[in-house]
């Protein structure tokens, strides 16, 4: 958000050359004017008036030539004030996929006390290029907002950062482009794609999970546990031969029919040429969580320090894409994988539950040295991802 009328020369105090100074450089860095076609031949046609009031002396060409230099200096100060006091925010959303339209909200106000602005076309600026995303405002009235939607699609996964905004005006005669930039920063991560995973590899990771499955409290129908009741209880949950028989309320809670808990851990570790590859494992384990949490299994991912804990549902799924959005690639050192790869260190925990190891890189006596129920190595991940 930046609203042009920022003040520029509180820092200066009251030396008027610096305050010069200071509103040309920001005029320069925030402003630019050029001509139009129409512009040129107007002022050539201008000129050609002048010329032939000056051969001439007749009084009417006077006329008419301070009329067209009239007309010039309103467009340039109509130009300029539709393009002033205005202020932009965005509205984004938590995290988009890439290849995958994802609509933006971008919010408009003129500050301006008494005049609209006209003819406003609006335009991104992304790492210095200007993307046209066809918004355009006829009228804005003075203390007036707007509401601008325009769909993006990020095409890699990662950060897509968006720069500035971008208003420019041909107001009132087309003679001249009025540009104005405003910065308004922000920024969206990007997860991987949703690729489709064979069904296979999942009801197999799924089967074999099966006996790594640990009795919790959820919705179900086997007896869990008895406990004395709390205000608030559920009185259908009222164990009532045990209640007859202690004399005391007591409350059955069931066992979930399902809690086959399921880790996946990926490594960030890979070199130069495996760039490709490491993509593609990133994607293949967002596709994974995605499947799975199709299924309500509780999840917990690992990217080598980061974890996302525990969790299932809709907003865990966010959580896990958003560490898979950011996460890096690393270039092996010299102290070697087993040291500075986290991911190779994991042990068996009861926990975790039913754990897949994602490795795009590793040397044959680390990979063989860690403890998981499944890994997937450079051979495996090349096969399931072969139509990514």
């Amino acid at each position: 958000m930046l609203q042009d009328s920022t003040p520029v020369t509180k820092a200066f105090g009251h030396n008027p050359a610096l305050r010069i100074r200071s509103r040309l450089h920001y005029l320069a860095t925030r402003r630019s004017i050029r001509l139009t076609s129409e512009g040129i031949r107007f002022l050539l046609f201008t000129i050609g008036i002048g010329v032939a009031a000056i051969n001439t002396g007749n009084n009417l060409f006077y006329l008419l030539l301070a009329m067209m230099l009239g007309l010039v200096v309103i467009s340039g100060l109509l130009s300029e004030h539709c393009v002033r006091r205005l202020e932009f925010h965005r509205h984004l959303p938590d995290l988009i996929m890439a290849n995958e339209p994802t609509t933006v909200t971008l919010s408009v106000t003129n500050h301006n006390r008494w005049l609209p602005s006209f003819s406003l076309r609006l335009s991104d600026i992304v790492s210095g290029q200007q993307l046209d995303r066809g918004l355009f405002i006829d009228h804005l009235a003075a203390q007036r907002s707007v509401l601008l939607s325009y769909p993006i699609v990020a095409t890699t996964r990662g950060k897509l950062s968006l720069d500035c905004v971008r208003a420019e005006t041909l107001f009132p005669f087309g003679l001249f482009l009025k540009r104005a930039l405003y910065q308004v920063p922000a920024e969206i991560p990007v997860s991987p794609p949703i690729k489709p995973v064979s069904l296979r590899f999942i009801d197999e990771m799924v089967s074999e999970g099966q006996g790594l499955s640990l009795p919790r409290r959820g919705h179900g129908t086997q007896l869990y546990n008895l406990r004395l009741y709390q205000p608030g209880d559920d009185s259908r949950a009222i164990h009532w031969m045990t209640t007859a028989r202690t004399s005391t309320l007591m409350v059955r809670e069931t066992e979930a029919e399902d809690q086959r808990r399921m880790t996946i851990a990926l490594s960030t570790l890979a070199p130069d040429e495996r760039n490709t590859l490491f993509e593609h494992s990133v994607t293949l384990v967002a596709s994974l969580l995605w499947h799975l949490s199709q299924r309500s299994f509780p999840l917990r991912l690992i990217v080598h320090e980061a974890d996302s804990g525990l969790g299932c549902g809709s907003d865990h799924l966010f959580a896990m894409l958003r560490l898979l959005a950011v996460c890096e690639r690393r270039a092996p050192d010299s102290t070697g994988p087993t040291v500075s790869n986290p991911i190779l260190t994991l042990g068996h925990d009861a926990e975790r539950g039913y754990t897949v190891v994602v490795l795009p890189w590793s040397d044959p006596e680390a990979s063989a040295a860690v403890s998981a129920d499944r890994v997937l190595q450079a051979a495996h991940i090349e096969g399931l991802t072969n139509g990514f």
